[in-house]
């Protein structure tokens, strides 16, 4: 277990003296029950939002209407919108965000099922990347629970959740 990201996460986030929270769509709390399921995780995890409509995305986390009407909740914006907001809420130094389409239904032309946005917010920057991830519902938000436990470690290694890619 120790390989999971989750495991290693723990030790360098203590190391560092930091808290974290979650914003997560189609995770349900995929991520924060991850995070939760490590022995001491009280020492650093502060709480997590699962905003799964707009309204909730709007209330909880701060993410503003015209972005979710200019770009959907699947977006860079709508998850940069969320990590920060959760950020905040929850008075966190980093928070990972999460949104996209698990299926089977819900896929368009331009963001087809499988479809997810990490974003992450910490006091030195934010960032979001997409993926594409195939499979069933549940391991599309296993994948995307993964790639999102991964980011942060890579925030927490070496400063920023994806190297630059060239």
């Amino acid at each position: 277990m120790a390989d999971l990201p989750e495991y290693q996460i723990k030790e360098l986030i203590i190391s560092k003296g930091l808290t974290l929270a979650t914003a997560e769509s189609c995770t349900g709390g995929l991520i924060s029950h991850r995070i939760t399921e490590v022995p001491g995780s009280s020492e650093y995890f502060l709480g997590g939002i699962t905003a799964y409509a707009y309204e909730a995305k709007e209330q909880l986390l701060g993410v503003n209407h015209r972005t979710l009407i200019d770009h959907g909740a699947v977006s860079s914006e709508t998850v940069l919108e969320m990590a920060c907001g959760a950020r905040t809420a929850l008075s966190a130094d980093i928070a990972l965000s999460v949104s996209g389409i698990a299926g089977p239904g819900g896929g368009l032309p331009n963001k087809p099922v499988g479809t997810v946005w990490i974003g992450v917010c910490t006091p030195s920057g934010s960032w979001s990347k997409v993926y594409y991830f195939s499979g069933s519902r549940s391991e599309v938000k296993q994948a995307s629970a993964t790639a999102a436990l991964n980011a942060l470690l890579g925030y927490l290694k070496i400063g920023v959740p994806w190297p630059i890619e060239k």
